[in-house]
């Protein structure tokens, strides 16, 4: 069984003690030859300037093939297809093109009054620039804002047909879930590849919380385990193996891709690839 493409997922630092970690984070995982890296937006779009430098410091730095984050928050069209456009003319190819969290203190999104309504309307944007691959979200389990998960297959659908290639999911804790959802996926006629998000579990008590947020749901056997393990200060190891036995069963059910979750702390998300046979590039790791 061969090994999987695999890609990862950086947020630009707000900090100078954050910038050397993303830089460790980027030198770590590089050689792995990622198909791709991506750079979030903060919370309300509050990192845009800082993802901007990000995209383009990895970029020329390592050679990556990076995607950049767009949202529609707090922003009008203008301002979104100017930042479009800036990424153009930096030579960044990929978007993962996004509706956006709320801003900080607000409960739900709400569309700027000149800006993009939807995930949709943004993708229809950016497609006709023709600059740009693009990716989007997606929800194996349902987002909070969806009536069901049959609804957000059917919104993927949409922003597909607007003109998307592929799509990233929010992570989850259990391979069925995911399985379950690409199965759907293609009843309703989604052709278009669907990577499963997978997110190393750095921190139990913080995994929980992003959880909770994103409406993903948490296995009763995984809080019991992590509880086991902290009292035996073996936290690293079962994250480890978790992470890597779901991340087979999705290999062995004919998943090519998975999109690793990093949160700037790459050494777990590295020993998952190692143990699922994702071997560095000895040239790139010796310039890195």
């Amino acid at each position: 069984m061969s090994s999987p493409r695999v890609s990862f997922e950086f947020f630009p630092p707000q900090t100078l003690d954050a910038s050397f970690r993303l830089w460790e984070t980027v030198q770590t995982l590089a050689p792995l030859r990622p198909n791709f890296v991506s750079v979030t937006y903060g919370a309300g779009g509050t990192t845009r300037t800082l993802t901007h430098e990000a995209v383009t410091a990895i970029g020329k730095q390592f050679g990556l093939n990076v995607a950049a984050h767009l949202t529609c928050v707090e922003a009008t069209r203008a301002e979104t297809l100017e930042i479009a456009k800036s990424y153009a003319e930096a030579g960044v190819t990929e978007i993962v093109s996004l509706r956006g969290d709320a801003p900080k203190g607000a409960e739900r999104f709400t569309p700027h009054p000149e800006g993009f309504a939807s995930s949709v309307e943004l993708i229809e944007a950016l497609a006709a620039t023709g600059n740009f691959t693009l990716r989007v979200g997606a929800y194996p389990e349902p987002h909070p804002d969806a009536a069901d998960t049959l609804a957000d297959v059917r919104w993927l659908k949409r922003k597909i047909e607007a003109g998307a290639t592929s799509a990233i999911t929010q992570f989850f804790f259990e391979a069925d879930t995911f399985l379950r959802f690409r199965d759907l996926c293609a009843k309703e006629g989604i052709t278009a590849p669907v990577i499963p998000g997978i997110l190393p579990i750095e921190n139990w008590n913080g995994a929980k919380r992003f959880a909770q947020r994103c409406g993903a749901d948490v296995p009763v056997f995984l809080d019991e385990a992590f509880a086991t393990a902290k009292r035996d200060g073996r936290e690293d190891l079962l994250a480890t193996a978790i992470c890597t036995e779901m991340c087979d069963k999705l290999i062995q059910e004919g998943v090519e891709d998975l999109h690793f979750y990093t949160l700037n702390r790459p050494h777990l998300t590295r020993e998952v690839c190692h143990a699922l046979g994702v071997a560095p590039d000895v040239v790139l790791e010796n310039v890195a």
